[in-house]
């Protein structure tokens, strides 16, 4: 045989036994007695473990290369089925890595992803459109932890695995003035489409924890999200720029909101004009002493429509529901509806304001005024609050159609002697105690404020049983 004969062969042999290996992890885990199951938007076909690519889970290995080596090889399946990356029980060391289409990251319990300390593990990003640079420092952004783009039907799930971000060492850089671009986030995922998070923990991201930005048809559910309640940005979960998303069944504490509604920042969110809309938020239960249960804003110059939020509770939490928006961000935020709460020890129940500030530069539109209107909130108990109201609209642009009807508020023992501050705000209230403000008149009939009747096109996405 001659020697190009001979190389051929090797080539064609070597091909051959990495496609046996890797079939040969694919029977491993779908026969193994250990295999769990899950639920999922979708199932896949083929299956591989973290470790068959040179990972090791003693927390102190980087396996960043073990990561993007996986997604690389198992992203050839992305026609014929999909895959999934099994992370076995270990700490798995790992800087940031990018996702594929019709693919599963699957975590078993024991599986701890860890985020790299080290900052050149965390590539340089440009900044979003919507916001015009980075949103804490003008260099724009680090990338996520998980990270992908332009991708269709992705799944991050487990049976309570967990992915720690080590914020501490960001943390501090950031309180000390230290960092000359944006933290990097747990998981970032854009123009994306066919989205699942579920049934993991994360905790202590460098910054934000969950963050879908230009996407649609999310589900997010059984979520436990931990962040220290002293360190500010570690919101829990921020749909931005998105529409139909379900977030469901999570638990979050969190040193800023644990949900952040967002569309855009200032000149640059108008311009880019992609709102978020039909988003709904149930049973959550939220801690947040510093911050808000659910916030809309500050940043929605795309504008934010059509939001549901049920059964909630939050607990030593700032507020419940809050608007926040300033002169320049432009845009809306409406036709919003509230139902069922359930909170005790809070600093404000109702709180919106239009002073928040916060701008990208000075080239914002002192002009550019956001409408807020139709917001209702309904069947609200609440314990132990220092103010029930601190509404706050924009003196040339009042706040309109604001509806809070069946609340009651206990207040604390040391509660604020302005029960209701109301300033550019018009609506009505029935049967809340105590009496709100007179900008929102007592009705003398009865009545309950809107809550949407139909469903959403994401509330009907049924999952189904998968295994691995």
């Amino acid at each position: 045989m001659d020697s190009k004969s001979l190389t051929m062969s090797h080539v064609a042999t070597i091909v051959i036994l990495g496609l046996l290996f890797l079939q040969a992890a694919e029977c491993r885990v779908e026969n193994s007695k250990d295999a769990v199951t899950y639920s999922a938007i979708n199932c896949r076909k083929h299956s591989a473990l973290l470790t068959d690519f040179g990972a090791v889970g003693d927390g102190k290995t980087l396996n960043t290369k073990a990561f993007k080596d996986a997604v690389d090889k198992l992203s050839q399946y992305a026609s014929d089925g999909g895959a999934q990356l099994i992370v076995p029980p270990g700490n798995w060391l790992t800087g940031s890595f990018n996702l594929t289409s019709h693919f599963t990251l699957f975590l078993h319990k024991d599986a701890v992803i860890l985020g790299s300390q080290d900052e050149s593990e965390w590539p340089l990003l440009p900044a979003l459109p919507s916001y015009g640079q980075g949103r804490e420092a003008p260099g724009g952004r680090l990338s996520s932890l998980i990270f992908g783009t332009n991708l269709t039907d992705v799944v991050i799930t487990g049976n309570n695995g967990t992915i720690d971000g080590q914020g501490a060492p960001w943390w501090d850089k950031f309180k000390k003035g230290l960092l000359k671009v944006t933290r990097p986030y747990l998981v970032d995922i854009m123009y994306s489409n066919q989205i699942q998070i579920s049934n993991l923990t994360f905790r202590n991201s460098p910054s934000w924890h969950i963050h879908p930005i230009y996407s649609s048809n999310i589900t997010i559910q059984g979520l436990t999200i931990l962040a220290p309640v002293t360190v500010p940005n570690t919101d829990g979960i921020d749909p931005d720029s998105c529409s139909q998303t379900r977030i469901e069944d999570c638990y979050i504490v969190s040193g800023d909101d644990c949900i952040a509604v967002k569309s855009g920042w200032d000149q640059h969110g108008i311009k880019f004009r992609m709102p978020t809309k039909h988003l709904v938020i149930r049973r959550l239960t939220c801690i947040s002493p510093k911050s808000a249960t659910v916030a809309l804003g500050s940043e929605m110059s795309g504008g934010i429509r059509d939001v549901r939020v049920e059964d909630v509770t939050a607990i030593n939490t700032e507020s419940s529901i809050r608007v926040k928006t300033s002169v320049g961000r432009g845009a809306y935020v409406k036709d919003i509806y509230v139902r069922r709460l359930t909170l005790n020890t809070m600093k404000f129940v109702f709180w919106m304001t239009g002073a928040y500030g916060s701008h990208p530069g000075e080239g914002f539109d002192p002009k550019a005024l956001p409408v807020i209107q139709n917001i209702n909130y309904r069947e609200v108990v609440a314990e132990n609050v220092t103010m029930p109201a601190q509404l706050d609209g924009i003196a040339s642009d009042p706040f309109k159609g604001i509806c809070i009807s069946n609340v009651s508020i206990s207040l604390t023992e040391k509660p604020k002697k302005l029960l209701w501050n109301c300033t550019d705000v018009e609506g009505v209230t029935s049967n809340v105690t105590p009496k709100a403000c007179d900008s929102l008149p007592e009705q003398q009939k009865p009545i309950d404020c809107a809550f949407p009747e139909d469903k959403l096109a994401i509330e009907g996405v049924k999952l189904t049983t998968c295994s691995a």
